[in-house]
This record gives C-alpha cells, structure tokens and sequence, in this order.
C-alpha cells in the first residue's frame, strides 16, 4: 500500500493500465491530477477546448487499439467534452472521461459553488457507458479498473469517471488494484458449425465488415481469400481488407452497387457492423441469402436485423476459428468452386460497379481524390469530418491500405472532429502519415486546436475544402423547396488564419498542386492548411 492523494492514485492506476498520453485542460479543481501526471511521467496535451481533448483521445484509441484519456475540470469542462463523448459511445470507441466533481459534502440542492453542476454524473452518464462517482480516495484504483475492464472487455464504450475535488486532494494508505484479463470470448461450436457449413456451401458470399473487426484483418483476409468472397466495408470498417486488394470491393454500403452485391448474395456474412442507418443511408437491405452476424455485443448480434446464425465473439477469433474449420474439410466445395474462378468475375464486376457508384457520387471532388491518392501508402491515416467531401468523396472514392485508416464519425456525425482526431493519430502512430479533411463549416468547430498541433510541432496537412458554408444542408433545403437560410458563411481566409495561429498556411488554386503541397506539408515542423475552394 501508498500513500497517496487522490490525484496521484488516479495517476498511478492509470500508468498500472499502461496509458502513456492524457489528453485535457487543467483546471481550478484538477490541479493534484495534473501535479501527478508530471510526477508519474505521462505525457499531456494541452488542448484548447475540452471538446478537441476528447475527439484527439478518441483519435488516440482508433489507431493505438488501446484506450484513449480525456482529463477536464469540472461543470463546463466535462460538459465542453460530452459531444466527444458521444462521439465515442455511437462509434464504439474506448475512451476514459475523468473530472472532478463537487466536494462529499456539498449540498444535495446547490450553494452557488464554482462549476457547479446539479447533476453531472447523470449528465454524462446519460451518454456513455457508464458513469461513476468514487466514494474514496482508496476506491479509486478499483473505478479506474472497473473502467479499464469495461471499455476492453466486450464492445468498447467509452466510460466517465467522476472524483469528488476534495477527495483528489485528500490523502489515504492506497491499495493497487492490478487490471482485469479479459478473455476473448468465442461461440458456441454449434454455431461455428453452421457457420462453416452455410460458407462453405455458399456460391454467391459477400462479406461486410465494420468497425468491430479492425483488429482482425488477418483474419478477414484469411477467410475472404479461402471464399474468394467480395468484401465491402462501412466507414469505421474501411481499410481492415487493404482496398487494393482484388477482393476489396470498397467502401460505402449505401452505394446502389452494394445493395445489390447483397441483395444477390445467397450468404452474407456481417462482421463486427450494425448495418446502421447511418452506414446504409436508404434503408435496410433486402436480404434473399442467409444473414450470418459475428459481433461481441450479444444486443448488437440482433438490431437492425436478426441472423438465421449468430456468432457471438471477438470478430478475430471468430474468424480464425471458422478458416479452420473449412481448411479441416468442411470447405471443399467451396475451394473447388472458386479455385475454378467461378467467382473471380463477379468480385471483378462488383469492385467496377463500385467504383462508377463512387466516381459519380464524388463528381465534384474527383480532382481532390486524385491528388491525395499519391500521397495515401500503408501507413496514412486519413481523419476525416462530417462534410460532403469526406461521405461523398473520401468514403468510396479514396482507397486505404490499413484499419483505421480513415477516422470518421459515423454514428454521432458531429463537426469538428477531424482535426483534433488527427492530432491524436499522429501521437499514437508517430511514424504514420496522417492528414486531416475538413470543410469550411467544420473547421470552425475546433479550429483552436490548430493551436495546439502547432505547439507539438506536428507535421500535419489540414485540407480545408471550402464550399461557402453548410452545404449538404443548403442542399437538403433546397431539396425540400425550402429558402437556403442560414447556410451560407461569409469568406475567411484560411491560409492567413493559419499563420497567425503559427502554422503554415496555403491556398490551394488548383488541385493537382495538391500532391506536392501534401508531401511538403508531412515533412515541416508545424501544421500546414491547405485551403481550396470548391
């Protein structure tokens, strides 16, 4: 045992589970945590909004695999951050929200405190998985384990943690609790079987893939390969099978192609994706062949719609088990079929269908794509944001060679995300080239944290593709017969914004210049926008 204040038992849990980097803002009623961060070692970022620390924390935990940590204060701070924090609970994403909260004796109905807040812990505990508020200064290694335990253990979701302010200044004799092993939960053999069998009988298979099997690419390709099945991805899914794979179809499942991929499909095999109205776009596919799920979420293995065979388990050894059960025998016909290249021609008319969905979809940033396409190899990371150019362009009409190749906030949709997502790309994966794609209205949401990218002195290029304003939504008034109103936004000069917030700043006239100017901006000592108007 030890003795410690609150703040260096949380710090110290934190290190027992392995985090290295803390995302946040110190603040009045935070200050012992952040005293022991620099006495424990780990590295913080200082951002400039409690919102870009947690969407740079989710960032982090996409391309680490490992959980991601937002620190704030209290009241505003935690609530600043509660949008990236729903951000992470849509997309499965691993993130530990910690803050203060009132002092043990404060008044059930409120004195006026500084940053009082008549509830937080049910603030955020409405938004992420679970919300916690320690009792003790020894209670907390045990929260931050449970914590730990919850977000790796199962479908990850990120978790908050509330600690009384008085009790992170208090001292106590502190017991270590040492971290949870999780097991990797497999499914029952009956259902491996049937999976197995349904596969290896199937002559029309197509594979879907989303964000639950990124960490289960070998085993993907492994089994689409012993198929010789097209694979199509979600968003998050995007980049597990390297696009240019001959059985990577691409990504996009709203895309007409896709849907009739599936829908001509007599077994479709979905990993680790909740066929999610915000991945289909256009409603529920129409499924004529057999639906076999894999997810480690025993709810998820049913919304959206229910398998004739259910898989739960880790996506990685679900996989692995089922390759080894077709290579033991039970696939035979399967391998004879396709070693003949029976199915050779359908993956090769899909993958064309595909992409003339994606080139007409993109139309109007076709110049754009073919420029980044030189500059994206195994290691780019593309951190994306809600804006026409990342869902209409990037999504189908962009290929990745990696998992979490393309950070995107698909469920929750929010603004603001990509650029301090990057930044925390960059810090989990130094040697990776990563580049953030924002539009003009997006920006805006957390352009102070250009601010912090440059203080790091990261090397980053910030695509800005400015439209005028918010423009999906001018369409979709249009579309309506609606008036265009409040949509559009008045001119800003990205590039000289970007100086005077210590970047590089350049504004981009033609396209095809933006090869080079990538290439150049991955290698300077600070963030370069690159600002193109569209």
């Amino acid at each position: 045992m030890s003795s410690y204040n609150g703040g260096q038992a949380l710090v110290a849990a934190l290190c027992a589970h392995g985090v290295d980097t803390v995302f946040g803002i110190p603040g009045t009623h935070n200050l012992s945590a952040f005293a022991a961060l620099h006495e424990f070692g780990i590295r913080t970022v200082l951002t400039r909004h409690e919102q870009g620390a947690g969407y740079a924390a989710d960032g982090y935990a996409r391309v680490s695999g490992r959980p991601g940590v937002c620190l704030t204060t209290s009241g505003p701070a935690i609530l600043n951050a509660a949008a990236a924090a729903a951000q992470a609970w849509s997309d499965s994403v691993p993130v530990l929200f910690v803050s203060p909260g009132l002092p043990t004796d404060h008044p059930g109905l409120g004195n006026g405190y500084l940053h009082e807040v008549r509830d937080q812990r049910a603030a955020m505990g409405a938004i992420v998985a679970y919300s916690h508020r320690v009792s003790s200064v020894a209670e907390i290694p045990l929260a931050v384990t449970s914590a730990f335990a919850a977000m790796t253990g199962g479908r990850p979701r990120p978790v908050h943690l509330e600690i009384p302010l008085d009790l992170l200044e208090a001292t106590a004799e502190v017991e270590p609790v040492a971290p949870v092993e999780v097991s990797v939960p497999r499914p029952a053999e009956s259902a491996l079987d049937a999976a197995a069998q349904a596969l290896a009988g199937a002559r029309r298979p197509v594979v879907l893939v989303g964000g639950g099997a990124k960490r289960a690419g070998t085993q993907l390709r492994a089994l689409a390969e012993r198929l010789g099945a097209p694979v199509l991805t979600t968003a998050n899914g995007k980049g597990v099978l390297d696009e240019e794979h001959p059985l990577a179809v691409g990504a996009g499942l709203h895309q007409p192609s896709a849907r009739r991929l599936v829908q001509d499909s007599d077994v479709v095999l979905a990993v680790g994706t909740e066929l999610a109205p915000s991945d289909l776009w256009n409603g529920p596919f129409t499924l004529t062949g057999t639906l076999v799920r894999i997810d480690i979420d025993p709810a998820a293995i049913i919304t959206n719609a229910d398998p004739a065979i259910r898989l739960v388990g880790d996506a990685a050894a679900t996989l692995d088990a089922i390759v080894n059960l077709l290579v033991s025998g039970i696939g035979s016909d399967s391998d004879r079929y396709h070693s003949q290249g029976q199915g050779q021609g359908r993956v090769a008319e899909a993958r064309a269908a595909m992409r003339a969905d994606a080139e007409a979809e993109g139309g109007p940033w076709r110049e754009i794509l073919a420029a980044l396409g030189p500059v994206v190899d195994a290691s780019t990371v593309i951190a994306g944001d809600s804006t026409m150019a990342c869902y209409y362009g990037v999504l189908s009409g962009l290929p990745v060679h990696r998992p979490s190749g393309f950070l995107y906030p698909t469920g929750g949709g929010t603004l603001g995300y990509g650029l301090p997502a990057a930044i925390g790309a960059m810090l989990a994966e130094p040697d990776a080239r990563v580049l953030a794609v924002l539009g003009d209205g997006g920006i805006m949401f957390t352009l102070s944290e250009l601010a912090t990218a440059a203080q790091l002195g990261l090397g980053l290029p910030v695509l800005v593709v400015d439209n005028g304003g918010y423009g999906e939504i001018r369409n979709e008034m249009l579309d309506r017969g609606d008036p265009a109103t409040a949509v559009d936004l008045s001119p800003v000069d990205f590039a000289a914004l970007a100086e005077a917030i210590g970047c590089r700043g350049e504004r981009i006239t033609d396209a095809a210049d933006l090869t080079a100017a990538i290439t150049t901006a991955l290698r300077a000592d600070r963030p370069t926008v690159l600002w193109i108007k569209v």
